[in-house]
């Protein structure tokens, strides 16, 4: 009989990972970490451990070992299947071994599995991986070591096997995490946020270039960990240039200098003052079960379906005039509010908030790829360049299927991302911004949906960039090799990376230029850079090499998917050269280690220990990988779920059981003795708030009653908003003042005067409201903005509110 010691499962079984200890190092704006995981093997039985967890999806996973007693075991890096009989042949022969691999489905899933561990025996894993960190917003860089990996609904159809994972309440995990972080910059660092406690930012030197800082004590598995880190000065162009292996043969990617050119483009302050007034937009918003869940794991925040419908109604009220929308909405089928994109009116406004507000998370699973098929199967409309705005959980699982989507039709569209709550998937969120050259976003923590949504409809708004061209002037005898794919969008204020490999040498000219060339609103323009050559990075851990082994391998990984699933061994055998060669994974490859050192043969079965991850379903098998963090269920969530398993019973599902249906295919390994029922948490996180017809946020109050011109209209339920009385409104109005110009007036003055703290949430239909003055030409405006101040005890100036 198996002793039960040690931590437990809710299954009384052991857990052979006790801790997580994670460093991360960041230099600039690259990030390199470190993760150690403990094992230790409390049975009186050998055992193999599997533990199933989420990595960012365009981290460059570069090295993976083993530790056990003084023994070190360096893996290496194989084909997939190689890999995994070599595992399994020395499992088998009684030998140590450790296999790490990444989904076939999605790049930010990874399966370790640490096998014959003797009894009373102890292991360290150690995993490294080096990701760029993107540019926020508010010029912060955002880092996220995600904790958090929810079910990801697989559409029927869709190849991969499963993978058997145990999951217990985020309250119940039974190993730690400890994390740490050291910044470094040219730059002052001036402050490090997060959505966790930290313990106090501590400097390294006088010049406060160098930090450090801690995870405090408490950590419960209920988030991932997020890190902004905000230097004193706004990002600047930047071209490192990093020499090649010595060991490696030149003119081979390791072998060559490689150099990561950063582009921050400025435009011209004209150019950026005149915002579009064209263009359809498509909004494409997840109603599947998991968006009844609450944004974060505090009770009193709100759930994502609510935020979401507050966000489509500031985005409905901030269109410009003259342009053209629809709503999509998803889950396991689509629905839109028109059957092609309308015209944007008061009426198209109405009708669409109208059913905008019925709008909850009852639609089963998360099955995208269909309505943005649909959606690009529509014809463009002349002079309206198209939008797609795609608002998510990220809980899918054929998410390669669905970049490539977008990919194909990149060229015709520009798609802009929202992840929403602890878990969204990095690969799916990030995909499908880069593939669609837009603009990604995360929102999680007491992050507010409508903040962000409305900075990248400011992005969306902004002139379009066409016609980049890149080009290189380098020293005779020195060729350069571009790896990353060509740059379709530029952003005002967003960084665009750019890698490329150099190939010979220059015995005279010591500089290289780049040259980026574009045309914004009908003119010209370029932005220069002058580099040196001379390596500016050291070669000992190969960082820009490693990514630039990551955006080749992608690339070419891109090309295989666009085959629709027929397999090209050309592409596959790049991607294998590439990655062995580097040292980086890929969705073809994984890393081995074999103990050949210890002695004694494991004899008998392995027992197979499932790591457990936090879940909100409390005591679970799943054949997916749910690392995950939800709030509990509601009661009419299980009244939800109930329902949705008698429905998939009708409609003759064949794999379910009790509760349990097939939730993800990963196309990763899995046990033999796997059960086959699953459960399908997209339609189990649900909680069914019913939505409500009036806001109770007072902005949003008053952005409900805008007209769709920017104008409001005299009522008693703006002065109710404005916390007046229709008579004390009507008092203070100018004698000559239009009715809709007065009330227009004060909408803007409470905005500018109470909610300046929001700015970006009503910045554009702020601007929208001040067109709309200008364009009557009112003589009384001067006279409304004085009274308005009066009756709201503001002191807003004219020009301040755009007049």
């Amino acid at each position: 009989m198996v002793r039960r010691c040690g931590l437990l499962t809710n299954n009384r079984e052991p857990v052979p990972l006790k801790g997580i200890e994670v460093a991360l190092e960041v230099k600039d704006h690259v990030a390199t970490v470190v993760s150690t995981l403990h094992y230790d093997n409390k049975e009186d039985k050998a055992i193999e451990a599997v533990f199933v967890f989420p990595l960012p999806g365009d981290a460059a996973v570069c090295h993976f070992s083993a530790k056990v007693g003084q023994t070190e075991i360096v893996a290496e890096v194989k084909e997939k299947q190689e890999a995994r009989e070599e595992y399994d042949d020395a499992l088998s022969s009684g030998q140590q071994a450790f296999l790490l691999e990444e989904s076939e489905q999605s790049p930010d899933i990874f399966s370790l599995s640490v096998g014959s561990l003797p009894p009373g025996e102890s292991a360290s894993i150690r995993l490294e991986y080096i990701i760029e960190l993107a540019v926020q917003a508010d010029d912060a860089l955002r880092f996220c070591l995600p904790a958090v990996l929810n079910p990801r609904y697989q559409p029927q159809g869709s190849e991969g096997g499963g993978v058997q994972v145990t999951s217990v309440p985020a309250s119940q995990v039974p190993y730690s995490l400890s994390f740490s972080a050291r910044v470094s910059s040219p730059r002052q660092v001036s402050k490090i946020d997060s959505n966790c406690s930290l313990e106090p930012l501590q400097y390294l030197n006088a010049e406060q270039s160098q930090a450090v800082v801690k995870l405090a004590a408490g950590y419960k598995f209920d988030r991932d960990v997020e890190l902004l880190i905000y230097y004193q000065d706004a990002h600047q162009p930047a071209a490192v240039v990093e020499a090649g292996q010595v060991s490696a043969k030149p003119g081979t990617l390791m072998g060559d200098a490689v150099v990561m050119l950063s582009v921050y483009p400025e435009f011209p302050q004209a150019v950026m003052s005149s915002l579009a007034s064209s263009g359809e937009f498509v909004f494409l918003l997840d109603r599947s079960g998991s968006m009844g869940c609450r944004i974060n794991n505090t009770k009193k925040s709100e759930t994502r379906i609510s935020s979401a419908r507050d966000t489509l109604l500031l985005l409905l009220k901030s269109l410009p005039m003259g342009c053209y929308f629809n709503i999509y909405s998803f889950g396991s089928s689509f629905e839109h509010i028109f059957p092609t994109s309308v015209e944007y009116s008061e009426k198209t406004m109405e009708e669409a908030l109208k059913k905008v507000n019925e709008f909850q998370a009852n639609l089963g699973g998360t099955e995208i790829l269909q309505p943005l098929k649909h959606i690009y199967n529509q014809p463009c409309i002349p002079s309206q360049p198209r939008q797609v705005f795609v608002f998510t959980d990220g809980e899918v699982g054929n998410t390669k299927e669905v970049l490539n989507q977008v990919k194909k039709n990149s060229t015709f569209h520009r798609c802009f991302s929202f992840g929403i709550g602890e878990g969204a998937s990095t690969a799916l969120i990030d995909g499908l911004a880069k593939e669609g050259g837009g603009h990604a976003q995360f929102i999680t923590g007491a992050d507010r949906m409508q903040a962000k949504v409305m900075q990248s409809l400011q992005f969306a708004l902004q002139p379009a960039v066409e016609d980049i061209l890149v080009k290189w002037d380098l020293p005779k005898g020195v060729s350069v090799t571009v790896l990353s794919p060509p740059l379709t969008s530029i952003f005002q204020g967003q960084r665009s990376l750019i890698y490329v490999q150099l190939t010979g040498q220059s015995s005279e000219a010591t500089d290289g230029c780049v040259s980026v060339e574009y045309s914004l609103a009908g003119h010209p323009y370029q932005n220069q850079l002058r580099f040196a050559l001379q390596p500016t990075e050291e070669t000992g851990r190969l960082t820009i090499h490693r990514l630039c082994a990551r955006t080749l391998i992608r690339c070419l990984e891109t090309k295989e998917t666009e085959r629709g699933g027929q397999q090209d061994e050309t592409v596959k055998v790049q991607v294998v050269d590439v990655s062995v060669q580097s040292g980086v994974s890929s969705s073809f490859t994984a890393f081995v280690a074999i103990n050949k050192a210890s002695k004694e043969a494991v004899q008998g079965p392995l027992l197979r220990r499932n790591i457990p991850a936090p879940s909100i379903y409390g005591k679970r098998r799943y054949r997916c990988s749910p690392m995950m963090t939800m709030q509990s269920l509601t009661p009419s969530a299980a009244s939800y779920c109930d329902s949705m398993r008698k429905r998939m019973v009708n409609a003759g599902q064949k794999n379910f059981e009790g509760e349990n249906f097939d939730l993800l295919k990963m196309g990763m390994r899995s046990s033999k003795k796997s059960s086959p029922s699953t459960r399908n948490s997209a339609d189990s996180c649900v909680e069914k708030t019913l939505a409500s017809s009036s806001p109770t946020d007072p902005l949003l109050q008053l952005v409900s009653l805008q007209k769709a011109s920017g104008s409001w209209e005299l009522k008693p339920t703006l002065a109710a908003v404005l916390g007046k009385t229709s008579k004390e409104v009507e008092k203070l109005k100018p004698a000559s003042a239009n009715e809709n110009v007065w009330a227009t007036i004060l909408g803007l003055v409470w905005l500018h005067g109470f909610k300046s703290d929001a700015e970006v949430e009503w910045k554009l239909l702020a601007r929208k409201a001040a067109s709309w003055l200008l364009s009557l030409n009112a003589p009384s405006v001067t006279d409304c903005v004085v009274a308005a101040n009066t009756l709201l005890g503001c002191n807003v100036q004219k020009d301040t509110l755009g007049l």
